[in-house]
């Protein structure tokens, strides 16, 4: 039985995201998705609401499960007992950084794999930043998320504006 870990800060969860991990979902027997509690940006949402939005989003899929981590994805990866690291890829940036992410993971973790999904062309636009930015600014986000998404968003977005919160630190 072959595990793999979906890493990431989710802030909030999307379209392209979902399709990562349905994807992800057919080629391993489980999947495991890891949603870090301190990553180094600013975030709109709070781990338990991460973690709430992604179960809610996958739970049309019984191989996949969403679980808060800290501290270095490869401990988390050898906690859960994952041998394969998933990742999606948008554009050249996005390989470039997960490209020196893997090799730092290979490093400290020899036997974790590191296997790259490319993202849907529907999706290839599409990051947390842009979502949470749209919705700042009263743009359609419909089609960029879940409805149960979209709901806390606009919520978050709201209470963002009103507490005089800056688009650029999103």
């Amino acid at each position: 039985m072959i595990k793999a870990l979906y890493p990431g800060t989710f802030d909030p969860v999307h379209n392209g995201h979902i399709d990562i991990a349905q994807r992800a979902a057919q080629l391993w027997d489980t999947v495991i998705v890891a949603v870090y509690d301190r990553p180094s940006k600013k975030l709109m949402f709070d781990i338990d609401e991460r973690v709430e939005l992604f179960r809610t989003a996958v739970a049309h899929l019984p191989n996949v499960e969403v679980l808060p981590y800290s501290g270095l994805t490869v401990n988390f990866a050898r906690q859960v007992g994952s041998k394969v690291m998933v990742r999606g890829l948008r554009a050249i940036s996005d390989f470039e950084y997960e490209f020196q992410i893997a090799l730092t993971n290979k490093e400290l973790a020899p036997d974790i794999e590191f296997c790259a999904l490319m993202t849907s062309l529907d999706h290839a636009f599409l990051s947390s930043s842009i979502l949470k930015e749209v919705a700042i600014l009263h743009g359609d986000i419909s089609t960029m998320c879940p409805p149960h998404v979209r709901r806390a968003l606009l919520q978050h977005a709201n209470a963002w504006r009103d507490g005089g919160g800056k688009i650029d630190r999103i």
